[in-house]
């Protein structure tokens, strides 16, 4: 049990980096970009927003298929999933991106944590 549980913190660590990554990039590059021309082209990679994307989803179908993911995790999960994937990929919603990307990495990483926790507390028992 032990070992099942440091695997499912593990992940849950990456992700929750990866989400934390994920808005560094939406919301810092932008007003670095303001003071430093270069690292404008850093902030409009557009393969990276997918590329985030793509990272997510191993480590949340790892958390959603573990025996922790309830209601409430599998909805932050599904729902962060589908904003940073419509942000991403939906050219439609490009002048929505940011706000997007912003709330779907901030529900999945709340998704991770409450996880996380509940896998945490599981283990205590």
């Amino acid at each position: 049990m032990a070992a099942r549980a440091l695997k499912a913190a593990t992940v849950d660590g990456l992700a929750i980096s990866l989400s934390s990554l994920c808005l560094v990039h939406c919301l810092v590059l932008p007003i670095l970009s303001a003071s430093l021309p270069i690292v404008g082209t850093w902030a409009e990679v557009e393969w990276l927003h997918k590329a985030f994307v793509v990272a997510a989803i191993p480590f949340s179908l790892l958390r959603l298929s573990s025996t922790v993911a309830n209601a409430a995790v599998t909805a932050l999960i599904v729902g962060g999933l589908w904003l940073l994937s419509g942000a991403a990929f939906v050219e439609q919603l490009h002048d929505l991106e940011t706000p997007l990307t912003v709330l779907g990495a901030t529900l999945l990483a709340a998704g991770h944590v409450l996880g996380w926790r509940r896998a945490h507390t599981a283990s205590q028992s």
